[in-house]
């Protein structure tokens, strides 16, 4: 096993991920765990906006 792969699999078994788990993780459900994303991260000011603006709905 390589090096980053290693590395990898010990990063999700922290993340509570199992090994069976993380073989069948796509790459971008990879990216979102580990948070290399692509889009800018969400302020708090802007998630409260956001909140306000889309409040979850109460049953």
């Amino acid at each position: 096993m390589r090096k980053h792969w290693s590395a990898w699999l010990k990063a999700a078994a922290f993340a509570g991920v199992t090994p069976e788990a993380f073989w069948r993780l796509s790459l971008r459900e990879w990216r979102a765990l580990t948070g290399a994303v692509d889009a800018d991260v969400l302020s708090r000011t802007t998630f409260h906006e956001l909140a306000k603006r889309y409040p979850d709905e109460t049953p």
